[in-house]
């Protein structure tokens, strides 16, 4: 049985449709079966295109992180996920919603963590002359890009780089490494022990 899987976004969702695509192909058990947005965005747009559930729930809609972060844990669970990922998403979430989803949360991150956490990961690894960055997909805990790193990929910084062609490069590597992610966690083949993840072998 398919693994089900909700995505969150807030831009071109580019890396939920290269998840999509990944389950549509068979390398990764399972379906992207609803996509949320906390604002207006392309990659709502894309989901839509693509068949699948598409939902916005704009934040200053609401009187409070913990109000927004309670409608939209409710408005997941609704879809049963297995996993719930994290991909360009540009909201915090309150403990409320991690609850929710115990170690079934994955976010993706423009940097090898835990060097540039945050939501310049890109501009900050540029900024400070660094010669390689990368990308990061880690189980979500209470803090912000902190939780125990499942995969990461090496990404050289080139002499020419800007923010936008290094974030380019970074998201094709993203977009083959998240379906692995995802893959492995639906596998049951993640073991978190404190602070540290441990793969099993296929």
């Amino acid at each position: 049985m398919a693994g089900r899987i909700v995505v969150l976004i807030s831009g071109s969702g580019s890396n939920m449709a290269a998840l999509a695509e990944a389950c549509r192909r068979g390398d990764v058990p399972g379906e992207v079966v609803a996509v949320f947005a906390d604002r207006a965005c392309e990659g709502i747009s894309r989901a839509e295109g693509l068949g699948i559930d598409a939902h916005v729930l704009v934040f200053k809609d609401y009187a409070s992180r913990e109000d927004w972060s309670e409608a939209l844990r409710d408005q997941v669970l609704k879809y049963e996920p297995d996993l719930v990922v994290s991909a360009g998403f540009m909201r915090i979430v309150s403990p409320v919603f991690v609850d929710a989803f115990p170690n079934r949360i994955i976010n993706l991150h423009p940097a090898l963590l835990p060097s540039f956490a945050g939501p310049h990961g890109v501009r900050d690894a540029l900024e400070h002359g660094a010669k390689v960055t990368g990308t990061t997909v880690h189980i979500v805990d209470y803090e912000v890009d902190h939780g125990p790193i499942l995969l990461q990929a090496a990404v050289p910084i080139e002499k020419d780089d800007d923010e936008a062609s290094l974030h380019e490069r970074i998201k094709e590597r993203e977009h083959r490494l998240l379906p692995l992610a995802c893959r492995l966690m639906l596998e049951g083949r993640v073991r978190v022990e404190g602070h540290k993840t441990l793969i099993e072998e296929a």
